[in-house]
């Protein structure tokens, strides 16, 4: 029998494998038990990046989402019993459409069911739910970093949580494997950033610290022009040999965690690394063509994890 617990996981996958990512997203390689919270976790984060990011919103109204979504959050999870009776309701305006592709606030409704379960099944902290959605905030209100640390920062709580959430879905509790854990994530959010330099700019933002920018003599309006001069590429070299030695730093989580969620952790590895590589390659041309994997990666990246030798 079908139960509303079901029906609201199952919306929570349909929206993991909708939405469009460079590296997949409770796939089948991960073991099946894993595959429900995996998608729980997703859903609940990209509504909240959709607030962040996705629309016109002016933004106090994407604010207000985001605090509506963690009071949600603490409801939920402060709720003794299995259907929450009691919670605030989708009250506000903008709850009406929870970020792209949730049309309804049942929908909404649905992924903190299905939330609720998995943070109380898997003894997830809330705390690193409040990280995601404090950098979720952080989009909508900081588009330059003055430093690396600021970056790194932001890093901590907008990408190495989720690395964290799924060794602890894992049933998988080290402090050492969180460290590699956080350094992958943290070299595939920066990966990210390097890949959407072009796209990120067009909205404001710039992720490459700016003492670095200013250093190499790196002018904003080269970038505004689309030109990818010796000094921008000078810091994006920079940035990409930083986040190559994170991708080495956190090599070590994907040997030491179970068969199948290690093969996805190598693919996710892989791909982020092969992302970077195309870049360097491309002497970090984004404005002539964004690097991205696709479906001709496939086989490289399947050999590739087969073949892997621990370190």
């Amino acid at each position: 029998m079908v139960t509303g617990l079901d029906e609201a996981y199952a919306t929570c996958a349909r929206l993991a494998h909708e939405h469009y990512e460079n590296f997949p997203v409770a796939s089948l390689l991960l073991p099946r038990n894993m595959r429900p919270h995996v998608a729980a976790v997703y859903a609940f984060a990209r509504a909240a990046d959709d607030f962040a990011d996705e629309g016109d919103r002016p933004a106090g109204v994407r604010l207000a989402l985001l605090d509506a979504w963690r009071e949600r959050l603490h409801a939920r999870t402060a709720a003794d019993c299995s259907d929450c009776t009691g919670l605030k309701p989708c009250a506000s305006a903008g709850e009406a459409s929870v970020g792209t592709g949730l049309q309804a606030c049942a929908t909404a409704d649905k992924i903190f069911l299905a939330l609720g379960s998995t943070i109380r099944a898997c003894r997830l902290p809330v705390s690193l739910f409040d990280d995601l959605l404090s950098a979720f905030r952080q989009d909508v209100t900081t588009v330059r970093y003055e430093t690396w640390d600021d970056v790194l920062d932001y890093c901590r709580r907008s990408a190495n949580p989720v690395g964290r959430l799924v060794l602890g879905i894992a049933g998988l509790h080290d402090a050492a494997l969180e460290r590699a854990s956080d350094a992958v994530c943290t070299a595939l959010q920066l990966t990210n950033f390097w890949q959407d330099l072009e796209r990120d700019w067009q909205k404001g933002r710039l992720y490459l610290p700016l003492e670095d920018c200013r250093r190499a003599g790196a002018d904003f309006s080269d970038l505004d022009a689309r030109r990818l001069t010796p000094a921008w590429r000078q810091v994006l070299g920079e940035a990409a040999a930083r986040t190559a030695a994170l991708f080495e730093e956190g090599r070590a989580v994907c040997d030491a965690v179970g068969r199948r969620l290690g093969f996805e952790l190598r693919l996710t590895w892989l791909g982020g690394r092969r992302i970077l590589s195309r870049l360097e390659r491309n002497d970090f041309d984004v404005f002539g063509r964004r690097p991205a994997l696709g479906a001709s990666d496939l086989p490289a990246l399947l050999f590739q994890a087969i073949t892997w030798r621990a370190r």
